[in-house]
């Protein structure tokens, strides 16, 4: 067999995909073309692909032994690097596939890990993909090592001597240790920051990867985040304050994509960074409406956020890409499964206005219309109002001014009633009838 050097990425490498079609939701047509997506994000060639259904896995190849022995024909006939699985494998697996084919053999969770530790750029992103990655590399160190002689003794070196596998082990739990430990600490500022936020209201975009999350925001928010056509494309949560028409300024957030299959080490290690969607007020769940799987995406990502134990808070659906359908039909009978949700297209903008109507009704739950009669020279309480409400009309009487507004009930309790009274508002058709006056009627004129 020649030896490889082995390495994590798959960088410029030529790629054979092979997928064991078990149970797992893909397209019929086209059942590798995620895991194609994953490659080329990871910077390989496709140059072949293999599937195999299978009511259950081989123990020791994953594949039957005719299956391996055509993969390993087309490993020779492309001079393929790299066969990567659109499974997760055991380390036994593994090894023995790379044995028969003489080439590195990934898994799926080792591209999305690879994928990750390339695209991550924050501290705590990094932090975050090393944890998960060593996790994953732990019960691997047999195939990645193959310095397993005892250590050399002698003068100061004498004792019971252990394997090299062994030393490295003890690393890795180490490390492991010392990066759970300060994720535990980011964790935990990443709370108190997010639950300082209490005076806004905050509306968190989560979603299956590519489905047009960060689009939706820069669409929303005026804001020039990356929005690039690929997996994986945001990994670090982005805060920016959203004008809602007719209501007021809310916080919106931006959360790395979820993925069928995403491996449970990474989502734990990203548990920080999605502390944003486990304190948000409302989700708005964004959906590819353009991919043939968008149920089964949709059923991915509702279990990811049980998981996560966010699968209770209150959710808006949002089927993206309306666009891209390939005919009225199409977006007919997709909305007509999905009733409640909100179809757009984030690129050009159409369904914006009943997506912020819609945001709207939801977050009104918890708001209140009221009237605040105050000085007109309070200016301090003003421009409070303004920046944590909506101010829908002012009235000036004299020296006093009322402001009809929508504010947080939750911050209700914060207008000092020695400068300004609060009144529920209401709307000049419910007001009741004035009642007759004692003086007499002023006669018309002729």
């Amino acid at each position: 067999m020649k030896e490889r050097v082995r390495t994590t990425g798959v960088q410029s490498e030529r790629a054979v995909l092979v997928g064991v079609l078990l149970d797992a939701p893909t397209d019929p047509e086209h059942p590798l073309d995620e895991l194609a997506g994953l490659a080329s994000t990871a910077g390989a060639v496709v140059v072949a692909e293999l599937t195999q259904r299978r009511d259950r896995p081989d123990q020791t190849t994953y594949l039957g032994k005719g299956k391996v022995r055509e993969l390993l024909a087309l490993v020779q006939h492309h001079d393929a690097d790299v066969v990567i699985f659109d499974n997760d494998l055991s380390p036994a697996q593994t090894r023995n596939l790379e044995q028969a084919l003489e080439a590195k053999v990934l898994d799926r969770s080792e591209v999305i890990l690879d994928i990750f530790a390339a695209r991550a750029r924050t501290y705590e992103a990094r932090l975050a993909v090393e944890l998960a990655q060593l996790e994953y590399s732990l019960p691997r160190l047999k195939r990645m090592w193959t310095h397993l002689s005892r250590l050399k003794m002698g003068i100061g070196m004498r004792g019971p001597g252990e394997k090299q596998l062994e030393v490295d082990r003890r690393l890795v739990e180490k490390r492991i240790h010392d990066l759970s430990q300060e994720l535990l600490a980011i964790h935990g500022r990443r709370e108190r920051q997010v639950a300082a936020r209490h005076e806004h209201m905050t509306v968190s975009l989560v979603g299956y990867t590519n489905a047009g999350k960060s689009t939706l925001l820069n669409a929303l928010t005026g804001a020039d985040e990356l929005a690039e056509d690929k997996l994986f494309a945001t990994l670090d949560t982005r805060t920016r304050r959203w004008r809602l028409p007719g209501w007021g300024p809310v916080l919106l957030s931006d959360t790395v994509g979820f993925i069928r299959d995403l491996p449970h080490r990474l989502i734990a290690s990203f548990k920080a960074t999605l502390e944003e969607t486990r304190q948000a007020d409302l989700l708005l769940h964004v959906a590819d409406a353009s991919s043939p799987l968008v149920d089964a995406q949709i059923m991915a990502v509702r279990s990811v956020l049980e998981e996560l134990g966010v699968d209770e808070k209150d959710a808006l659906l949002v089927l993206n890409k309306l666009d891209a359908l390939p005919d009225a039909a199409a977006r007919d009978r997709l909305l007509a499964r999905y009733p409640h949700a909100i179809g757009i297209a984030a690129r050009t903008g159409v369904g914006l206005p009943q997506l912020a109507r819609a945001v709207s009704d939801c977050l009104g739950r918890g708001f209140r219309d009221i009237d605040v009669q105050t000085s007109a020279g309070n200016g301090r309480l003003l421009a409070w109002l303004g920046r944590h409400g909506e101010v829908l009309s002012r009235q000036f009487h004299d020296d006093r001014v009322t402001i009809h507004c929508r504010l947080p009930a939750a911050l209700l309790g914060r207008i000092d009633p020695a400068e300004a009274s609060v009144q529920p508002h209401v709307q000049p058709s419910e007001r009741p009838a004035a009642e007759p006056s004692d003086r007499p009627d002023v006669a018309a004129s002729p």
